[in-house]
């Protein structure tokens, strides 16, 4: 008996590879990396969104100052600032799909990202 179980530890000293076990524990770990990375991809593209938009609100709110500067009056509207003779933006933001309302009563404009 001893004879047939040291040629067993001697074929398998001679075996080059991975168990089955080892490769399932390695696919796991695997697997867990790559959930970690997607998650924290999306995050980040999630906070690019508000961060464009933040600049767009900024960009806006700089353009409206400087055509109460120039005209003494506030906009009726935001198409003023970008049509017109001398418009003051390139073309309409876009504020990451979010909502603009303005009301020419009060002179507001609510922008929701």
């Amino acid at each position: 008996r001893d004879t047939m179980h040291r040629k067993f530890e001697e074929l398998r000293a001679k075996q080059a590879g991975f168990t089955l076990v080892e490769l399932l524990i390695v696919i796991t770990i695997l697997g867990v990396l790559a959930a970690i990375v997607v998650f924290s991809v999306r995050g980040i593209n999630d906070q690019s969104g508000t961060t464009a938009c933040a600049s767009d609100v900024a960009t806006v709110d700089a353009a409206v100052e400087a055509y109460y500067a120039s005209n003494g009056a506030y906009p009726a509207n935001l198409a003023s600032l970008w049509s017109g003779a001398s418009p003051l933006l390139k073309s309409s933001p876009t504020f990451n799909g979010g909502a603009v309302v303005s009301n020419s009563v009060s002179g507001t404009i609510t922008i929701t990202c």
